[in-house]
């Protein structure tokens, strides 16, 4: 894995995606909570090509602001670059931006699992 290696997620605000729809709040603007997705999902397409078959990566932290709402119909997009790795952790730097510019940008870690043994921890 490569560090500074970027991925970028992107979505458009819909009423699902909304603060009111999923309770974070009652207003109908891009809520953290599917901010924060866009960018853990932008962070996971970053390295999955990267991981030995079997392997996937798990969010285990994330730091973010939330500067700027979007409005429904907004094009929201999230990048996440990788900034270290130290061993099975792997640590991002994610930034949402909209057609204004700069909605949210925070520090993501993720760790590398093996999907059999991860799984088997729930039973």
């Amino acid at each position: 894995m490569n560090i500074g290696k970027t991925y970028t997620s992107q979505i458009v605000v819909t009423a699902d995606k909304c603060a009111s729809a999923l309770g974070s709040g009652d207003l109908e603007v891009l809520a953290t909570p599917a901010m924060v997705a866009l960018m853990e999902n932008a962070a996971m397409l970053c390295v999955a090509s990267d991981l030995d078959e079997g392997s996937t990566t798990v969010g285990s932290a994330i730091t973010t602001s939330h500067l700027r709402p979007s409005p429904i119909g907004a094009t929201v997009e999230a990048t996440a670059t990788l900034t270290a790795v130290e061993g099975r952790k792997l640590s991002f730097k994610v930034v949402a931006t909209d057609e204004k510019g700069v909605i949210g940008e925070g520090e993501h870690t993720r760790f590398v699992v093996d999907r059999v043994k991860f799984m088997a921890k729930l039973q």
